[in-house]
């Protein structure tokens, strides 16, 4: 067995060196020797800060995609096994599109022709189509927001971690060499010396250009995540205008059931908006039935206002109109109201510009 002592004694040397440099009274003179590089603390903290932030927000979104990890689907122990297979992810029932499922299998077993198994067969219907619409959600966002956000943690975050801890051994070999030189009183040892300390010199530059360019590369990096957040608003505002669209569908759905089956005694309870505060109007009054107007006889085309007795009106919450003969409203606006005689007194005319139509008054203020 080849033992040199003299070896061991060395990396011991650098082993007890290497304590030293790091103890914390020498930790101010290492970052006063990187002040040639003014913009280093401030690209070190924004690296830091990013790489937090970043890691916060990736595990929230996973979160809101997916909420119950844990579940009977065991989603996250087969995430992994596929990951590692390198295989891509087979595509996933949601818990929209199973309880439309198992609102279907009822209403099959119910008898789809009774009025509930009817009602349940749809409601059913629109929560699979609600589900589907979901996965597309998650597909999407993990994609574009989700993958760029890990690529940071896993790849850009990793390197710039190995550069800088690199570039701190470089600086601790360069302290050596210059107390070497310090302590050098032999010319010979000094030419030694002074050789090793160019070497650790150059090599300690090098690094610190690499470290230098990948930490303002964090800049590009603010901005990729910068369009991968827009991408995700986006995705955002697609899912719940298409969730939006299809609970008004089946809104009108079931009023069309339950019209044959309890008259008069169904109401569609109109979308949830934001009023004049900002705040969501849950408690809203239910418009009247469309079907009471239709004893009315009125064609909406051939109404004209009367020479006197228009009042302006403030919208108070969102309304959509029910057929053609009715005015869609948008909460906050002004319209112009007016009766014509034997009206539906829960109805009035309203007019936007060249619009035209019947709209309940509950959702009216009359200003004047």
């Amino acid at each position: 067995m080849d033992f040199n002592v003299k070896k061991l004694a060395s990396d011991a040397g650098v082993f007890f060196t290497r304590a030293v440099q790091f103890t914390p009274k020498k930790s101010w003179a290492r970052q006063r020797r990187l002040s040639w590089m003014p913009t280093w603390r401030t690209c070190s903290l924004e690296l830091t800060c990013t790489k937090n932030w970043t890691e916060k927000i990736y595990r929230q979104t996973e979160i809101l995609l997916q909420p119950n990890p844990i579940d009977h689907t065991g989603a996250r122990i087969e995430e992994f096994f596929y990951e590692k297979l390198d295989k891509k992810i087979p595509s996933r029932i949601t818990n929209g599109e199973l309880l439309g499922q198992y609102m279907q299998d009822a209403a099959n077993d119910f008898g789809a022709a009774t009025p509930y198994g009817s009602t349940l067969m749809k409601v059913g219907e629109y929560q699979r189509k609600l589900g589907e619409t979901e996965r597309e959600f998650m597909q999407t966002s993990a994609i574009s927001f989700l993958t760029p956000l890990r690529n940071f943690l896993e790849g850009d975050w990793r390197t710039i971690s190995r550069e800088r801890r690199l570039l701190e051994n470089r600086r601790l070999d360069l302290d050596v060499c210059k107390a070497r030189l310090k302590k050098a009183k032999v010319a010979e040892a000094k030419a030694s010396a002074e050789h090793e300390l160019r070497v650790a010199q150059t090599e300690f530059d090098r690094q610190a250009e690499v470290t230098r360019l990948l930490l303002e590369g964090i800049s590009s990096t603010h901005v990729n995540h910068l369009r991968c957040l827009h991408e995700f608003v986006e995705a955002q505002a697609t899912y719940y205008a298409q969730c939006h669209r299809l609970m008004q569908e089946l809104q009108r759905e079931l009023a069309s059931l339950s019209g044959d089956t309890f008259p008069n005694t169904f109401t569609v309870t109109p979308s949830i908006s934001a009023g004049p505060s900002g705040v969501a109007q849950s408690a809203m009054p239910a418009a009247p039935h469309s079907k009471a107007m239709e004893a009315d006889g009125l064609k909406i085309e051939e109404v004209q206002a009367p020479a006197a007795g228009t009042r302006k009106a403030k919208v108070l919450y969102d309304y959509d109109a029910a057929d053609a003969t009715e005015l869609s409203l948008m909460a906050d606006e002004l319209i112009t109201v007016y009766t014509v005689p034997g009206m539906d007194p829960d109805w009035l005319i309203g007019e936007r510009g060249n619009q035209k139509g019947k709209v309940p008054v509950t959702y009216l203020e009359l200003l004047s």
